[in-house]
């Protein structure tokens, strides 16, 4: 079957177009509430403040060695790969991002 993209869609627009005024302020003031909802987590208590005690915390991530074919980069100090090394004349180990 064949669509007609350019012809107008009917949406959920079109059904309110057709709701008479008094309608559309009924569910506009049903809609509004002078209540606030607050959420009993986002209190200030959950957030880990900076120099708090985390020495019962354990690490989840495996920390792997640099290998002999990678490189860190002197300007990003991120650990790449030699194929991402950038061509310079210098001694400096730099990434092709920074380069």
């Amino acid at each position: 079957m064949a669509t007609d993209y350019d012809a107008p869609r009917r949406t959920n627009d079109d059904d309110l177009a057709e709701d008479s005024l008094e309608e559309l302020k009924a569910r506009r003031n049903e809609a509004q509430s002078g209540d606030v909802d607050v959420d009993e987590g986002d209190t200030a208590e959950s957030f880990e403040l900076p120099g708090a005690d985390l020495s019962g915390e354990e690490l989840s991530v495996r920390v792997v060695p640099k290998q002999d074919d990678e490189f860190t980069c002197t300007s990003c100090f991120l650990v790449y790969h030699r194929n991402r090394r950038a061509e310079q004349n210098g001694t400096e180990l730099i990434c092709v991002d920074c380069a």
